[in-house]
């Protein structure tokens, strides 16, 4: 993990265990908001992460002077080099950890992110490496998320939302967006909708409502805020 240098020192470990964790949250989720739009808001930031603009506006500030992120007032955030690599870094720690604890513990798809959340900010990189060997070092996590290499690099496999997907079609699930909304997740895993399952979306209920779909062989109504966030791609 790259180092976060010339942190305030806390009154305890414990207090510096937080710094170290709030720093990589924010870069975690600059960086995720970056892949829709850059530069980032703080008004983003902010809703993103459920916190007030002062607050955002604050911890921006700080990573500014750490190197972290480039930050104009009026205009947004963008990470540095060393910013970007500590994100990438916690991302994979993230999807490594979820996939680790569905293989190794048996937790279900949609129990695994929370965990993560926490793990991801105190494995060391020898335990990220010892699971990444027994994994088999593998480049999608349990959502279909692509898993960062120690270098940064991931796949890049071009997809769609299920909802733009045009009626006919067949098509197989490459990733599951937001894997945090753990109602949505065991939705999807009842009907049958997780990365590699095929579906053809028959049309919609009504203009502008829920699709049909089938898959595995039996129809079934999907909502148009689950649909957008099945990413698929074309068979």
């Amino acid at each position: 993990m790259p180092q976060i240098e010339d942190l305030p020192a806390g009154s305890s470990l414990q207090r510096n265990n937080l710094n170290h964790q709030a720093i990589e949250d924010y870069l975690k989720t600059i960086y995720q908001l970056a892949l829709e739009e850059t530069p980032v808001s703080t008004s983003r930031i902010a809703a993103a992460r459920e916190v007030k603009p002062g607050s955002v506006t604050s911890m921006i500030q700080r990573l500014d002077r750490l190197n972290l992120v480039h930050y104009e007032k009026h205009y947004g955030v963008t990470l540095t080099e060393k910013g970007e690599q500590i994100a990438l870094e916690v991302i994979r720690h993230h999807r490594l950890i979820e996939l680790y604890l569905i293989e190794a513990l048996g937790f279900e798809w949609d129990e695994v992110h929370e965990q993560a959340d926490i793990l991801e900010h105190v494995i060391s990189e020898k335990l990220e490496e010892r699971i990444a060997a027994v994994l088999n070092h593998p480049t999608l996590d349990p959502h279909g998320d692509p898993i960062p290499a120690k270098d940064g690099s991931m796949v890049d496999l071009p997809t769609q939302p299920l909802d733009t997907v045009s009626s006919g079609e067949r098509v197989r699930v490459a990733r599951i967006l937001d894997d945090s909304d753990a109602e949505m997740l065991r939705y999807l895993a009842d009907i049958g909708l997780t990365p590699g399952a095929t579906a053809t979306v028959l049309g919609e209920v009504h203009p502008h409502g829920p699709l049909n779909i089938v898959v595995a062989g039996r129809s079934q109504t999907l909502g148009r805020n689950y649909a957008a966030s099945v990413l698929v791609e074309t068979v």
